[in-house]
């Protein structure tokens, strides 16, 4: 994709390589973002230890439950994001450029709702 026609669809810049750099992230969101999943990160570490020391399966599942929970969270709060800045440019822009947004964002529902 051309990168005028990126740029005619959202506010994300192109850099060196062709990646997308998101340009309209909170800071707060971005703390709370890496917090969490510094803390899924913990999470999945006590994940390895549990199997590893061969604890009740149980138990396991409850655990991993929980870390697709907080990952979700992190993802609820990125498509949040991605609406207001994105998607919102991309729909006031109009054109072509909001169709491939609109494209793009039903691959994304449908990619991570299997």
């Amino acid at each position: 994709m051309a990168e005028s026609t990126v740029a005619a669809r959202c506010a994300c810049e192109i850099r060196e390589g062709g990646v997308r750099k998101a340009v309209g992230v909170d800071p707060e969101l971005k703390d709370r973002n890496q917090k969490r999943l510094r803390r899924i990160e913990g999470q999945v570490r006590g994940l390895q230890r549990m199997v590893a020391e061969d604890r009740y399966c149980p138990e396991i599942m409850v655990q991993i439950a929980s870390v697709h929970e907080a990952l979700r969270a992190v993802a609820r709060e990125l498509m949040r994001n991605h609406l207001r800045h994105c998607v919102s440019h991309a729909a006031r822009s109009g054109g072509a450029g909001a169709e491939a947004t609109y494209d793009e964002l039903i691959e994304l529902l449908f990619t991570t709702t299997r």
